[in-house]
C-alpha cells in the first residue's frame, strides 16, 4: 500500500535527491499510514520522479551527475510528489536554490538576556516569518560550487542549512515558495498523529 494519498507524477529533466536522515534521532523511523516516515518520503521523492542516491555518496559523484539536488527532509514525509517536482524545475529553469516553507502560525517572543537570565520581550510580527519544511533543491550550479568549497553541505538541519545558503548566495539567489499542509514538519508523535489524520487518503 502506497503511504502517499497522490498520484505519480513525471518529472522530464534528470534530477538526483537524497533524503536526509543525519541528526534526526528515531523519530524518521516511526509510523505514519503503516509506513516509516523516511519510507513515506522516499516513496514521494520517486513518485516525482527523482533519482534517489545514499547519503554516503561522495559530492564529486553528486557533481558529475550534473543535474538538481533535492533534498528531502523525513520530518516532512507527506510533502506531495508534485511540489517536489515543481520546486526541482524551478531550481533547474531559474538557477536559483528552492526552498519550500510553511507560515508560522505559533505565536513567537523576542527573548533579551538580562542579568540573572532571559527576559520574555515583545510579539513578532508572524507575518515576516517562514518555517522551513521541505524540500531544499541546489541546482547543478551551486552543487559544482559547494564542491569547490569543501565539498559537502552546510548543515544537514535544514533551517541552518537555508541560513547558510543565504549568506553564501544572498537572498536574492533563495527563493522561497510557500509549500501546502501536508509538507507541515514533524517533531513528536503528537505532531505526526495530526499529520496522518491530515493526510488521511480515506
Amino acid at each position: 500500500m502506497n503511504p502517499h494519498p497522490y498520484d505519480a507524477v513525471d518529472l522530464f529533466a534528470p534530477v538526483s535527491g537524497i533524503v536526509v536522515e543525519e541528526d534526526r534521532g528515531a523519530l524518521p523511523f516511526h509510523l505514519i499510514h503503516g509506513e516509516s516516515l523516511v519510507a513515506a518520503a522516499a516513496w514521494a521523492a520517486g513518485e516525482a520522479g527523482v533519482d534517489l542516491l545514499d547519503q554516503t555518496v561522495p559530492w564529486d559523484v553528486v557533481v558529475e551527475r550534473a543535474e538538481p539536488l533535492l533534498l528531502h527532509d523525513p520530518l516532512c514525509p507527506m510533502t506531495p510528489p508534485d511540489f517536489l517536482r515543481r520546486c526541482a524545475e524551478r531550481a533547474a529553469v531559474e538557477d536559483r536554490i528552492v526552498v519550500g516553507v510553511r507560515p508560522v502560525t505559533d505565536t513567537v517572543k523576542e527573548v533579551h538576556p538580562v542579568e540573572g537570565g532571559e527576559a520574555v520581550g515583545a510579539t513578532v510580527d508572524r507575518d515576516a516569518l517562514v518555517a522551513v519544511c521541505s524540500p531544499v533543491v541546489l541546482p547543478a550550479s551551486v552543487v559544482a560550487d559547494l564542491f569547490d568549497a569543501g565539498g559537502s553541505l552546510p548543515s544537514t538541519d535544514f533551517t541552518a542549512l537555508v541560513t547558510g545558503l543565504r549568506d553564501r548566495y544572498g537572498d536574492e539567489r533563495v527563493l522561497l515558495v510557500e509549500a501546502p499542509p501536508q509538507a507541515r514538519r514533524v517533531s513528536s508523535d503528537a505532531d505526526v498523529a495530526v499529520l496522518a489524520a491530515l493526510t488521511d487518503p480515506r
